[in-house]
């Protein structure tokens, strides 16, 4: 559930802070006084895009976080494991400067907005006040039945499965229509396989042969830098005299005479250590001129193979690094040309494609026809209790001409809001009232079947009154002893039911020498609430009659 939002300079909100409490709660106010702001904070936070129209006026930035709970051993949980996040809990974190740019985070680390999308899709769903018009489009009806069937993974593998068949079909196709260019690319690419498997080209190898090839290049520089300094060092290495044995010489006599200064052996010690080092190097200078040949033959083979491999770097236009990769592209290529020009096997693989779909296309199918005989039933049954009695409700499937991404089916609401009346699309049927209701239950409806623990409606009672709206709330408080439930309302019979209530307002202040506007919101406690809900039941004027009626639709 949402523990916490904190919200800085977002439209007309300047700072707020609120905490959250389980069950359900109703967000009241006046019109425009900024309650449905908060759901776009909250919609912020989830991953929704924005630009720099959310910053509040003068601001250099705007900021939301969301805190939820998190439960050991939830899906959340796992993915957050998954993720490499934190799993103690679930901060949402979004800041979107003046200019327009946004930055993500999730538990304090860098996040990408589809990581926030993903987390959201384990924490909240909103369902806005406009919702209920997406309902007359195929498209969302198809979801909200997969939702509900709890089928979304199982279309979205559909889909998945229904562009393999249709790129097979494809590729099918236009190896048929061009087989005399893919022959001339396929000839071409056979010569340059070939060429690169001649080469034999290996990256270690290479590194290997750069790094000889220099050593043999610079072998003569080597020996004489080595015999120099051979010559220097020991006697018998040159015409000069030898510098080991003198040196050896004076340490000897500097040792000696420590004996008669004390203060002479941190000097005598530096020098006998110095000479031991350049006695070690003589030593491996000798060992190294041992191992040291010129050696034209194999450093004219490596100069070849230095040429070969830059040649065929130059002619693919890649560094020599780069030449495996090439090759693999060139092989991959050549096997994708071969096979196509393999009619039978195109056909093959076409053919078990469209069987892969098939398969998954008719579960779904079946998932779908599940779920549809149960929300026709349990909307129907709504919509008794919404006043439209008699009325009916039917998902209906109808097989499609041709398969799709969507599946084997077009998805199609039916509904009739008397007893008697014909079925017909909701799109053709519904009037405004009576589709708010029918949204309204669907939506209510489709949310139960969902895990997510935090359920927001922002306005979604838009179009209702009277004992309709009473029942809405019954609704919403129904669903909120399981979940966490929000409600952005007008309606003092929605307010009423709420476990807990908060009253948002506008007010103006002076900031600096200009009047600017922010909102504010007030946790009402049970004398606020009655004052509040007689506000919603009596306008401007609250009379004591009124304030009776509050409280006797509040219980208190």
């Amino acid at each position: 559930m949402l523990l916490r939002l904190v919200i800085r300079d977002f439209v007309i909100v300047d700072r707020l802070e609120l905490e959250f409490a389980a069950g359900f709660g109703a967000l009241t106010g006046e019109t425009g006084a900024g309650k449905s702001i908060l759901v776009d904070a909250l919609s912020l936070a989830l991953g929704e895009r924005a630009d720099a129209s959310v910053v509040r006026n003068g601001a250099e930035k705007a900021e939301v976080s969301a805190e939820f709970a998190v439960t050991p051993g939830t899906p959340l949980a796992d993915w957050l494991a998954a993720n490499d996040f934190d799993t103690d809990t679930c901060i949402l974190r979004r800041i979107v400067d003046a200019g327009g740019r946004s930055r993500a985070y999730l538990n304090g680390a860098a996040a990408t907005l589809g990581q926030l999308r993903e987390a959201a899709d384990f924490l909240a769903d909103i369902h806005g006040q406009h919702a209920h018009h997406s309902l007359l489009r195929a498209d969302a009806q198809r979801a909200l039945l997969d939702a509900h069937a709890g089928a979304q993974s199982l279309a979205r593998d559909v889909a998945a499965a229904h562009a393999v068949w249709r790129n097979a079909s494809a590729a099918r196709q236009a190896a048929e229509k061009d087989v005399a260019a893919s022959t001339r690319e396929r000839e071409l690419l056979e010569w340059q396989v070939k060429e690169f498997a001649a080469l034999a080209f290996d990256a270690q190898e290479w590194q290997e042969t750069e790094q000889e090839q220099r050593r043999l290049a610079h072998a003569a520089s080597l020996l004489e830098a080595s015999d120099a300094a051979l010559a220097v060092l020991d006697e018998g290495q040159g015409d000069g005299a030898a510098a080991l044995p003198a040196l050896q010489h004076a340490s000897a006599r500097l040792t000696e005479l420590t004996d008669y200064d004390a203060a002479l052996g941190e000097a005598a010690e530096l020098f006998d250590s110095a000479l031991i080092q350049l006695q070690e190097s003589a030593l491996a200078l000798r060992r190294y001129r041992e191992r040291l040949d010129l050696d034209p033959a194999l450093l004219s083979e490596l100069d070849a193979r230095i040429d070969a491999v830059t040649q065929m770097a130059r002619k693919h236009r890649a560094a020599p690094e780069e030449l495996t990769a090439v090759h693999a592209r060139l092989a991959a290529r050549l096997s994708e040309l071969t096979f196509a020009a393999d009619p039978a096997a195109l056909a093959e693989r076409e053919q078990l494609a469209a069987a892969a779909f098939g398969t998954l296309a008719k579960r779904l199918t079946a998932e779908r026809t599940r779920a549809a005989k149960a929300l026709s039933k349990t909307v129907s049954a709504a919509m008794q209790d919404l006043a439209m009695a008699g009325g009916r409700f039917e998902v209906a499937l109808s097989p499609l001409a041709e398969a799709a991404s969507c599946g084997l089916e077009a998805v199609e609401f039916l509904v009739t809001a008397n007893a008697g009346q014909p079925l017909r699309p909701l799109a053709k049927v519904a009037s405004g009232g009576e589709l708010s209701r029918i949204g309204l239950a669907l939506q209510v409806i489709a949310s139960q079947s969902h895990a997510v623990g935090t359920l927001i409606f922002d306005e979604v009672d838009v179009g209702i009154g009277g004992r309709v709206a009473e029942i809405v709330g019954q609704m919403l408080k129904q669903l909120g002893t399981d979940r966490q439930v929000l409600c952005v309302t007008h309606l003092a019979q929605v307010a009423a039911r709420a476990d807990w209530q908060w009253s948002i307002a506008k007010e103006t202040r002076n900031e600096n020498g200009s009047v600017a506007t922010v909102s504010r919101v007030t946790p009402l406690d049970p004398d606020g609430r009655v004052e509040e809900v007689a506000r919603m039941l009596g306008g401007v004027k609250i009379t004591d009659t009124t304030r009776r009626h509050a409280r006797e639709m509040l219980g208190i």
